[in-house]
């Protein structure tokens, strides 16, 4: 079953979508997501930042994910409601917003934060890429992903804020090397949220614990399973999706022929020494074998994104959304795709000679005179057609529930790049795909304009930027 109305749901979903936008007729973001936090632990009551856009004013500025917004132009969270916080984050009558935040690293610090607007008619390469991401599923998805979890928190109200610096237990000496990449994988991530090494006289003492080993009740495979489905989890030390050899956590334990530990305890060295602030552990059953210390560079990232907001006390969700397209700078009309709408100064485009209100013809050989339902139906239509070039290998359902997405299958690269070149296709927008070889065999990223403007006709030739950006958020 293929995703009805494919152009027309990002459309509508783009134009009103997770970031605040601002009225008719411009549409205006910030950059940032957020919620009001439940924790007793981190900003209870008030807005914690969950997701910062790649690109976006909140990144330019220094924004991070967990970061406390204390208040919003001078007013404190603390005097307004949940329904009071979207207008003032996204005022009609200003261009930016001055946030005071906390962090680990510090507390009640200013950023003025502008505001990034486009009109509401308009659409970017950024959004195009999303919409036609079957081009080029192996760049461009957007996927979720458990990992089996358990995250407890202090059982008294005590603020995570309070804790600075950090230190590691002793190390086992019969498994130095294991623990030592423990350990620096771990750092990494603290060091990245603010909080600082101290081994003389730490805030935070981190215990660390795990064990690998055959399991003793294994059985064999469930019978009655028809097909196992492949575990894929985002490792943010590649920045790609990748295969592993877990099995379902909602698995039969007999079912694994190998069971993994792997956890780590925050303990207060400063307030009441010895109690647990903060422990996560990764409980796993695998049908093959695999290195605790892959493991660990792989996971401890994915679970220190829990500290020191805690949204989720066991199994914890993950959305990541990656994209790698061509950028031009150019945004078209949605009622009238052929029409430039805006070119982003000192973009490629811009260079190009490309101006608003152009009329493109053909991108390379492919019209764009047809309508946004006419692109959907074809492009259903090629999703339908190409199929058989796709690797069931790779198979995975994205977040949006489509169970169908595979990566093109290398050996049919051929014969997917000619299927984007057929008329009936109706592919101008392959452009945005144009260095993958899939889409391109020649490996030449430039791209061809043909212009129309008023009675004068161009061929303006560009070489776009590659944009690659990918955001994981717990979701």
């Amino acid at each position: 079953m293929l995703k009805q109305g494919i152009l027309t749901v990002y459309f509508l979903y783009l134009s009103f979508g997770a970031t605040v936008w601002g009225q008719n007729p411009t549409l205006c973001r910030t950059g940032f997501t957020y919620e009001i936090s439940q924790s007793p632990n981190w900003g209870k009551g008030k807005p914690i930042i969950t997701a910062i856009y790649p690109y976006s004013p909140a990144e330019l500025v220094g924004l991070k994910t967990n970061d406390i917004i204390e208040s919003i132009d001078g007013i404190a969270v603390t005097n307004l409601t949940p329904d009071d916080i979207p207008a003032l984050l996204n005022p009609a009558e200003k261009n930016e917003i001055t946030l005071t935040v906390t962090n680990l690293e510090t507390s009640n610090k200013q950023v003025t934060v502008g505001k990034e607007c486009k009109r509401n008619d308009a659409i970017t390469e950024d959004q195009l890429a999303e919409a036609f991401a079957m081009y080029s599923l192996e760049s461009t998805s957007e996927r979720i992903f458990t990992c089996p979890f358990q995250t407890t928190t202090a059982s008294d109200t005590i603020d995570y804020a309070l804790f600075h610096t950090f230190a590691f237990g002793p190390v086992d000496q019969d498994n130095q090397k294991l623990e030592e990449a423990i350990n620096t994988a771990i750092e990494k991530e603290l060091r990245k949220k603010g909080l600082a090494l101290n081994a003389a006289n730490p805030d935070i003492l981190i215990q660390t614990y795990y064990h690998y080993k055959k399991n003793p009740n294994y059985r064999g495979e469930n019978k009655v399973t028809v097909s196992k489905p492949n575990t894929y989890r985002y490792d943010l030390t590649l920045n790609r999706m990748q295969k592993f050899p877990f099995l379902s956590h909602s698995a039969a334990e007999a079912e694994a022929q190998y069971l993994l530990q792997l956890g780590f305890r925050l303990i207060d060295q400063r307030f009441t020494r010895g109690r647990i602030l903060w422990e996560c552990e990764a409980n796993e059953m695998l049908d093959s074998p695999f290195r605790l210390e892959n493991y660990a560079q792989t996971h401890i990232p994915l679970m220190c994104m829990q500290y020191p907001y805690t949204k989720y006390s066991r199994n914890v969700q993950f959305k990541i959304n990656r994209k790698a397209y061509n950028y031009t700078g150019i945004s078209y009309n949605i009622n009238k795709l052929e029409q430039v709408m805006t070119v982003r100064p000192g973009s490629p485009a811009q260079t190009a000679g490309i101006i608003a209100r152009d009329i493109i013809e053909k991108i390379d050989n492919h019209p764009l005179n047809h309508t946004a339902d006419e692109f959907t139906a074809a492009y259903k239509q090629f999703i339908t057609n190409t199929m058989k070039y796709r690797d069931p290998k790779t198979l995975f359902t994205d977040a949006n529930g489509f169970t169908h997405c595979m990566y093109w299958d290398k050996l049919q690269y051929i014969q997917v790049a000619e299927a984007m070149q057929n008329p009936k296709n109706m592919a101008p927008f392959t452009y945005l795909y144009k260095f993958a070889p899939y889409v391109n065999p020649s490996g030449i990223n430039t791209c061809t304009f043909y212009i129309k403007r008023g009675k004068e006709k161009l061929e303006l030739h560009i070489r776009p930027t590659l944009h690659e950006e990918a955001m994981i958020q717990i979701n």
